[in-house]
């Protein structure tokens, strides 16, 4: 095994946890589904209303469910990729605090180099990556999303999708 390259960790306990989430999840969105039919079958204005409402429940949970899904494993996809290509973010020799976050200042720094590699090339998708994954070490939570959503759409774009 290389130097730089990281020992996997087991992904199967997670795998489990998230598959008995989506159960349970599932499980929960039918029973909303069935209380919100009982509800319209009811009849009544407030039951049909209160029922409507209900079953948008479940609809939403679905949506936030897949939507949560499709782009963790697109996250998963990105770092596996980055590290194939040898550009993922090390942040092992960074000094972190007792609570295992990296260091506020160590992070600023990390960040300013990132963000000189991103500004040389803002449409490489490993490069805007890195920067998400630097506003994130960072403690700027807001961008890092942003930036990831970037770089998700940055790397569909390089793999022609």
């Amino acid at each position: 095994m290389a130097a730089n390259k990281k020992k996997k960790a087991d992904a199967r306990p997670i795998i489990a946890v998230i598959a008995f989430l989506v159960v349970a999840l599932c499980v929960y969105f039918v029973l909303l589904g069935q209380r919100a039919v009982q509800l319209i079958a009811k009849g009544e204005v407030v039951s049909i209303g209160l029922g409507i409402g209900v079953i948008l429940l479940p609809l939403i949970g679905l949506w936030m469910v897949v939507a949560t899904l499709k782009s963790g494993i697109e996250h998963q996809r990105m770092v596996a990729a980055a590290q194939d290509l040898g550009r993922d973010l090390d942040v092992d020799a960074l000094p972190r605090r007792p609570s295992g976050r990296i260091e506020k200042d160590a992070a600023l720094e990390l960040f300013e180099e990132v963000k000189t590699e991103w500004e040389a090339n803002p449409t490489d998708w490993v490069s805007t990556y890195r920067i998400a994954r630097a506003y994130d070490y960072a403690g700027d939570r807001s961008r890092a999303r942003e930036m990831m959503k970037r770089a998700s759409e940055q790397y569909r774009a390089a793999k022609g999708e």
